[in-house]
Parts: C-alpha cells; sequence; structure tokens
C-alpha cells in the first residue's frame, strides 16, 4: 500500500480524556518492556507512553489525551508538531540528514548563527556554534571562555543545574540525582551564593556584594575565566533572582575582565515572556548557551556571543559530529518563524497573567505555598509545610501524582525537591490553560484535605 503524506499526520484531539487510568494497560505493557530492556539510570516523570502530540495535547498508547504542562522540560515551546517545524524537517530530511558541518558545510548551519546574532542580547559583533544538548553548550562555553581569557577558575551558584557531562555535573549543585557516585570532577569550579528572595530576604544588590565579596576573597578576581548562570534557575527550583542581582554581577565582570556567561538553556527562546530571560533588567551577556526550545524537540544548542571570544579558539578547536545537524537546523528554522509569527514572547506573558494570580489565590487558600514565582510561562509553586518556610517535598510528590492520575502532566524541581514547575507551551489554549489549573488546584486541595 503506499503511504501518503495525509497518513502521516496523527489525528490532534482537542481536549483532556480518560479512557483508562493512567498509565493504562498498553503502557504499563511497554514499561514491562523498558525494564528488561533500558537502563535503571533512565528515570521518568509519568510511564504513561506517548503515540502522538500537537499543540498542548499528548495522546498515550491507551488513548488518553493528556494535557501538556512541561513541553518536555521547556522544550516544546512552539507546540507539538508545529506545522511550520515539521514542513521544514521534511524537507530537510528529502534532502539530505547529514554530511558534518566540519567536512562539508550548509545554509542551514550558517542561518541558525545568523539569527542568533540577530535574537540574543546586545548590538555588537556575534558569532555563533552549534552542538546538540545544553550540556554542551555550557562546557562549550566554558572552554571558549578560559581560551579568551587565559584563566581557569569557573564561578557557578548555589541550586545551579548546568548539566551531565563532566564539567557540568563540577558546575551543578544538587548532588542527588545528578552528581552522587560519578566524580571525581572537573577542578577549578567554585560555588558561591545566588539571589534567593524567598529563603534569604535579600535585594538583588545585597545577594550580589556577598557573592563578589565570596569571589574576590576565596578565589580572585583575575583568576576568574567565567561566571555562569541562569538568569531564572531552572532545575534548582525555578528562582528568580531578586532585581539588581544579575546586572550587578555582570558590571562587575566586565570590571574584571570575567567572561559573563547567561545559562539560557531552559529560559530562552520566549519562554519568559521576551526572547531572552537576561533582557528583562537590559543584562547583554558576553556569551549565552541555548538549547531546549531552540528547535522544538529536535538536538540542537548553540553558544552565542562576543565575536573575539569565539574566535579566540583555535580552527578545530570547537565542533562534533553532530553538531548543527541539518534536520536540527531545520527545525531551530521553523520554530523562530513561529515564533516571530505568532508572537509567542507575548503569548507567555498572556500564560503568566493567567497562571500567576491563581496560584497566588491558591496559596493564600491553603497555606502550603510558600512561595509562587516566575515568568512567562515558566512558573512555579514551592510547597511548604503549613505555617513555616520548611519545604515539604511529600506534599509536593502527592500533588504532582493526582495531576498526573488526571491526565495533567506537571514536573517537580527544586534543591529539596518541593517545587511544582509548570511549563505549558507557549502556544497552549486558554480553554487548556484553564482546564489544566483547575486540576492543579483540585490536586492541592485534595491533598491539603487529608
Amino acid at each position: 500500500m503506499t503511504t501518503t503524506t495525509e497518513t502521516l499526520v496523527a489525528p490532534a484531539p482537542r481536549q483532556r480524556q480518560l479512557r483508562t487510568e493512567i498509565p493504562g494497560p498498553a503502557s504499563r505493557a511497554l514499561q514491562e518492556r523498558r525494564t528488561a530492556a533500558v537502563a535503571a539510570g533512565v528515570s521518568s516523570t509519568l510511564p504513561a507512553y506517548i503515540t502522538s502530540a500537537s499543540g498542548g495535547l499528548l495522546t498515550d498508547a491507551d488513548g488518553n489525551v493528556l494535557i501538556d504542562f512541561g513541553s518536555g522540560i521547556a522544550v516544546t515551546n512552539v507546540g507539538h508538531s508545529a506545522p511550520e517545524v515539521v514542513n521544514r524537517v521534511r524537507k530537510q530530511a528529502c534532502w539530505f540528514t547529514h554530511t558534518c558541518f566540519m567536512v562539508t558545510p550548509y545554509e542551514g548551519y550558517v542561518e541558525v548563527c545568523e539569527a542568533l546574532a540577530e535574537l540574543t542580547p546586545g548590538d555588537h559583533a556575534k558569532k555563533s556554534v552549534l552542538f546538540n544538548s545544553g550540556a554542551e553548550a555550557v562546557e562549550n562555553a566554558v572552554k571558549i571562555a578560559r581560551a579568551a581569557t587565559g584563566r581557569q577558575a569557573v564561578v557557578v551558584f548555589d541550586h545551579a543545574y548546568h548539566g551531565r557531562t563532566n564539567l557540568t555535573m563540577a558546575l551543578t549543585a544538587k548532588s542527588v540525582p545528578y552528581k552522587h557516585g560519578f566524580g571525581p570532577f572537573a577542578p577549578e569550579v567554585y560555588r558561591v551564593p545566588g539571589s534567593y528572595p524567598y529563603r534569604d530576604g535579600l535585594s538583588g544588590p545585597e545577594a550580589a556584594r556577598i557573592a563578589i565579596d565570596r569571589i574576590e576573597k576565596q578565589i580572585g578576581g583575575d583568576q576568574v575565566a567565567a561566571v555562569v548562570i541562569e538568569p531564572i534557575q531552572g532545575e534548582g527550583g525555578f528562582i528568580e533572582p531578586a532585581p539588581g542581582f544579575l546586572p550587578a554581577l555582570s558590571e562587575w565582570c566586565t570590571a574584571n575582565g570575567v567572561v559573563f556567561v547567561a545559562d539560557e538553556v531552559q529560559t530562552g527562546f520566549c519562554r519568559t515572556g521576551d526572547w531572552f530571560a537576561s533582557s528583562r533588567e537590559g543584562v547583554v551577556p558576553d556569551l549565552i548557551a541555548t538549547a531546549k526550545g531552540i528547535a522544538a524537540g529536535l538536538p540542537l544548542s548553540a553558544v552565542t556571543g562576543r565575536a573575539e571570544l569565539l574566535d579566540a579558539v583555535g580552527p578545530g578547536g570547537l565542533g562534533g559530529t553532530y553538531g548543527g545537524n541539518p534536520i536540527a537546523c531545520a527545525a531551530a528554522l521553523g520554530s523562530i518563524e513561529t515564533m516571530r509569527s505568532a508572537d509567542l514572547a507575548s503569548s507567555a506573558q498572556r500564560v503568566e497573567s493567567v497562571v500567576l494570580p491563581r496560584l497566588r489565590a491558591l496559596a493564600a487558600e491553603t497555606g502550603v505555598i510558600g512561595d509562587v514565582r516566575g515568568r512567562g510561562a515558566m512558573l512555579a509553586a514551592e510547597f511548604v509545610r503549613a505555617g513555616t518556610s520548611e519545604p515539604d517535598a511529600d506534599l509536593t510528590k502527592r500533588v504532582a501524582a493526582v495531576c498526573h492520575a488526571l491526565g495533567v502532566v506537571v514536573l517537580t524541581c527544586g534543591t529539596y525537591g518541593n517545587v511544582i514547575r509548570l511549563l505549558p507551551p507557549l502556544s497552549l489554549s486558554n480553554e487548556l490553560l484553564d482546564e489544566g489549573l483547575s486540576v492543579f488546584e483540585h490536586a492541592v486541595r485534595t491533598e491539603v484535605r487529608k
């Protein structure tokens, strides 16, 4: 039988549907196969095996349709199977799938780098290099900073998450599950306090003074190659620093010849209501590491920054066999075009305007949400024991489990395991956003009453 284009397109559901318990029998059967074949170290938040996805909905092997408040961890910003992404990927796959840019280059790689130069903060001359994952991007940003400055020390922050390679594990703060048992780690990495307004009560400038004082006394500014920071911390708990913290750090870096690296792997590409989270306070990073939302699920990442920094590495010093794969580049160009044409930065602001008031009202009602925070469609609730600021990881897990059982995918995070993060696709309709929030509110109220 001839396969037509139409048969490749899955039917698109329009609402949440529960046909079985979650996970259902088909997903449980797949889970048994997985247990026998897949390494135990790879975990899954919700073992409902997905067969198709469209917009902000996921359909599993049992026919259940789930509302996606996770976006594959802030990846499908443009929604699942966005038409412009699908069209460009399909065309590129017909033309060629790989040559390796380091062997015989192609225009798509160049186009992505041109777009990054245009979109990232600052009007200085910029260049980019493409890789596959966020960890690769961060690791290569450190390589570039060390090559450009001739220094070795790298400064990172409490609650940071930067990846799972050896160097990025050293940069990451949390031990279990990311670092435990995997050492020794790369040397010359130094951790200082960041800004966590809910828990430290400090203004941005006050928190920055503490961090800078620690750097100067324990490392020495003239020894630091790079300060690496997430403008809003991701895995650490969606911690947004107090106003003034990032500008003060950036100014110190400039004054001391230190490369300021913004890890925008999770915050980038309209997720926070701006193309890049650094822009909110006018911070212009020297280097920006991006991934996740750049290519709608295809493996692609980038380091973008000042041309003189990128060019400090000699020919052959940067690259990788699959970095900037042509199909991934096609997906990135489709994603960027969709973000522009649909003004998804404004859509993220719409999500914030809907979600934050409801989360704050829920916090006031229940007394178990100590802090509501975030920007755009990168929002979080931090759960605590009522009347205290003591983290309540158990309640957090129970609330997430109820959401999952009712067909809403939410993710937990945080150093203390007590944060639920909401990362819907930026294109999610108001109707689905409202329905997903109602399920979340129901889950919290149900578990509080127990």
